[in-house]
This record gives C-alpha cells, sequence and structure tokens, in this order.
C-alpha cells in the first residue's frame, strides 16, 4: 500500500514564502513519502555549492524533514526542483524515503521556482543569484522585465545582478578567497569590459580595502570615463642651480598659502631635528 502525507511525529513548516510559492503554481499539490533512490538532483539546480551540511543533518536526525522537498516525476522517477540540501542530509543520515510535494511543472518553471525558493531563503550568492537568472534567460527566453516582475526586483537591479555572470570562474574564485561578495562590489567589477581590467580592480580593492564608491570611482576611472588627476607638483631651482627642489602634492591644486604652510612647516622640522 502506498504511503501518503507525513509521518504522524512530523508536521509540515508553513513558511509564507513556501505556501505562496506552492499555490501560485498548482491547485492540488500532492504530498508523499517518496523512497529517497528514486529521486535525482537538478541538473540546473541554481546552487553551485551546498554548504555545510552538519547542522541540517543533526536536525533531521533528531526531528526529520520539517519541510518537504519539491519534486516533480519524470518517468518512473522524480526530479528536485528545490530543496537538494534536505536531500543530500537525509541521504548522508541513511534516510530511506522523505516527504515531498510533487508538481507536474515544466523544464523553465522547475528552474523558475527553484530558483525563486532559494532568493527568498537567501542561499545564493550573487554569482550563482546572477547564473540563475542568465540561465532562465538564455534558455527559456525570459526578458529582464519578466524576471523583475517574478522575483520582486527593479528591472534595472534584475539587469545589474545578470552582469555579474560574466566575471570568469577564476576571478570569481579570487573574489571567493578574499571575501568580496558583496553585490555593490561584484557589479563595478563586471561593469569592466576586460578580464584583464577586472582583475586589476580586484587586486586594487584586495590590496587597498577599497569600500564601495572608491571601487566605483576606480571601476570609472579603469574604463576611461574619468581621468586619474594629476598631482600637483612645485618646483624651484636658483639661478646658482646648486640644487632643484620639488614637492608633489597628492591633489590636484594647491593654493600659494597652502605651498608656504608646507614650507614652513619643512623649515621647522628641519630647525629642530625632527627631519
Amino acid at each position: 500500500m502506498r504511503k501518503t502525507g507525513l509521518p504522524e511525529n512530523i508536521s509540515m513548516r508553513h513558511d509564507f514564502h513556501f505556501v505562496e510559492l506552492i499555490a501560485a503554481k498548482t491547485p492540488a499539490p500532492r504530498i508523499r513519502l517518496i523512497p529517497i533512490n528514486k529521486i535525482d538532483p537538478n541538473p540546473h539546480q541554481p546552487r553551485s555549492e551546498l554548504g555545510d551540511l552538519q547542522e541540517l543533518m543533526a536536525s533531521i536526525k533528531s526531528k526529520g524533514i520539517l519541510e518537504p522537498i519539491l519534486v516533480r516525476p519524470k518517468g518512473d522517477r522524480f526530479e528536485i526542483i528545490a530543496g537538494e540540501r534536505r536531500y543530500v542530509a537525509a541521504t548522508n543520515v541513511g534516510l530511506t524515503e522523505v516527504p515531498c510535494i510533487e508538481m507536474n511543472v515544466s523544464d523553465h518553471e522547475a528552474l523558475e521556482i527553484s530558483l525563486i525558493e532559494n532568493l527568498q531563503r537567501k542561499d545564493l550568492d550573487v554569482f550563482e543569484e546572477a547564473d540563475g537568472l542568465k540561465t532562465l534567460i538564455d534558455l527559456y527566453g525570459y526578458s529582464h522585465q519578466q524576471l523583475a516582475e517574478k522575483i520582486g526586483k527593479a528591472r534595472s537591479t534584475i539587469t545589474e545582478i545578470i552582469n555579474v555572470s560574466r566575471i570568469p570562474f577564476p576571478l570569481r574564485s579570487l573574489c571567493k578567497k578574499h571575501g568580496i561578495l558583496t553585490r555593490s562590489t561584484l557589479i563595478e567589477i563586471a561593469k569592466l569590459d576586460k578580464e584583464e581590467d577586472m582583475e586589476k580592480l580586484i587586486h586594487q580593492i584586495i590590496e587597498k580595502g577599497l569600500k564601495r564608491e572608491d571601487t566605483r570611482q576606480l571601476s570609472k576611472q579603469i574604463k576611461g570615463k574619468i581621468k586619474k588627476a594629476k598631482p600637483f607638483i612645485f618646483r624651484f631651482l636658483p639661478k646658482d642651480k646648486k640644487y632643484v627642489l620639488k614637492i608633489e602634492f597628492k591633489k590636484e591644486n594647491v593654493s600659494k598659502n597652502e605651498l608656504i604652510a608646507i614650507l614652513e612647516e619643512i623649515l621647522s622640522k628641519l630647525k629642530s631635528g625632527d627631519l
């Protein structure tokens, strides 16, 4: 006899995002226990890394899976739509069957649900979010406006996030290694056309600990949108040419009074022996 529903000692968690997501896709989803060896991962899973599963495994051992995995039928097997971490953790702790919500959806709907579910959980990093959105565009022809409406973000934000997918994988690894993971910073890196310019900006961020506004300015400078300020240089050559005095300032313009103050400061330190 086929088992349906959840075990008596397990209750389903009704998170707002979870209920709304299911209700929007099907009026009567089937909740059932499915043998874990009949479930396959989603080849288009937005997440590239599952992270540390130890805490989740401990929770499943103690309380079971509190939120069913979303699956869709594929022949006589089932493919995960969302919940791959729960699936892998359940496999690791030796469960033979897991509670699932079965949904009949198309390929692009499955990817859409998986992406949105992960975004609502904040489980995706910016690279995974960008790649997931780009897949919806490349494979299924979504427009940026359509994605904005489905995900609840501004169209300009969607465009900026998708642009992050331009960053090559070696540079992504460099960013992750040095903790460069904020969306605003990655968007500035992705605005550069050449890979070598992206790498140059990343190294500057690492070496100088650049913040958001500094990164934006340097990105524009690398792209040639703003010219690098020329330092102000004061030169003095006496008539007898016994020496040349040269002072270079970090800023572009220096007033006469500022110059006099600097020279007096230098003279004072020379007299006091501080130089």
